[in-house]
C-alpha cells in the first residue's frame, strides 16, 4: 500500500531512542523527511546520520526536554521555518518501579509522571498543531499504553497521565476534524525494546499475550505509520491498541 506521504515531514518527539526510534526508521523508509527532538544532541547526532545513510531522506535535530516550554518553542520555531506534516507524541516513560496507586506515596513520582506525560503533551500540541491546521492537512499520532483501555497492575501513573494524555487527544481530534488534520493514539504493549528487556522477565511477559509472543518495534512503528497515512484520512479520535490480543477490553 502507497501511504501517500513521500516527502511529508514529521515531528518525532523521542525519535532517536526506542519506539521513537522505529517510528523514525519507519516513516523516513516510507520517503518522510523528519525533525527529531530528543534531549541529548550526541544520541541525535547518531540517529540521524544511520536514518540519512539508509533512507536518504533530510533530517532535522532540535536537542530539548519536552517539559519545558522554552525548548519546546525552539522547536516550533524549526517546525515554521521547515514545514511540517506530522506530530508523533512520544511521551515520557514513568518513573520506575511501577507502583500500585496506594504505594505511589511521593509527590515527586505523581508530578515527574504528570509533567513528562501529559503536560509535555499539552505543551507540544500547543506550540505545534496550528502549524498543521494552518497547513490545511496533518497527522497527529500519540503513543500511549494499553494500560489506558484495560488498567494493568502496577501501572498507576502510567495509566492515569496517559489516560489524561488519551482524553486530551480524543477533545482536539473532534475540535479539528472538519481541518484536514487527524488525531489518533497508538497502545503497545509486550512489545519488545530495550526498556522492555531490562525491566520485564520477557518469557513471563510473552504467555501472558495471546499470541504468546512479544511485539516487534517494526509492527508497532508499522501502525502509527499507517495512522499518519493519506490512507487514513476518516480515522480520527480512535485509540489502537498493538498488543498481541492482550488487552481484553471490549473498546
Amino acid at each position: 500500500m502507497d501511504l501517500g506521504i513521500t516527502g511529508k515531514i514529521a515531528i518525532v518527539v523521542g525519535g532517536a531512542g526506542n519506539l521513537g526510534r522505529a517510528v523514525s526508521d519507519r516513516l523516513a523508509g516510507e520517503g518522510v523527511n523528519l525533525i527529531l527532538f530528543q534531549r541529548t544532541q550526541a544520541t541525535l547526532d547518531a540517529a540521524a546520520a544511520e536514518i540519512r545513510a539508509a533512507h536518504g531522506v533530510n533530517v532535522t535535530t532540535v536537542a530539548g526536554d519536552m517539559t519545558k516550554a522554552s525548548d519546546v518553542e525552539r522547536l516550533r520555531a524549526v517546525a515554521l521555518q521547515t514545514g511540517v506534516d506530522i506530530l508523533v507524541v512520544n511521551s515520557a516513560r514513568p518513573p520506575m518501579p511501577m507502583r500500585d496507586v496506594l504505594e505511589e506515596n511521593e509527590d515527586s513520582r505523581w508530578a515527574e509522571a504528570y509533567d513528562g506525560q501529559l503536560r509535555s503533551a499539552i505543551l507540544l500540541v500547543r506550540a505545534i498543531v496550528p502549524i498543521l491546521v494552518d497547513r490545511g492537512w496533518g497527522r497527529v499520532v500519540a503513543i500511549t499504553s494499553a494500560s489506558v483501555k484495560q488498567p494493568m497492575p502496577h501501572h498507576s501513573l502510567s495509566t492515569v497521565y496517559r489516560a489524561g494524555l488519551t482524553a486530551l487527544m480524543k477533545h482536539l481530534a473532534n475540535e479539528i476534524a472538519d481541518k484536514g488534520v487527524t488525531v489518533n493514539c497508538v497502545c503497545p504493549a509486550s512489545v519488545l525494546t530495550k526498556g522492555f528487556e531490562r525491566d520485564w522477565n520477557l518469557a513471563d511477559r510473552a504467555a501472558r499475550v495471546p499470541m504468546k509472543r512479544l511485539g516487534t518495534t517494526d509492527e508497532f512503528s508499522s501502525a502509527v505509520a499507517y495512522l499518519a497515512s493519506v490512507p487514513a484520512a476518516f480515522i480520527t479520535g480512535a485509540s489502537l491498541q498493538v498488543d498481541g490480543g492482550l488487552t481484553g477490553s471490549l473498546l
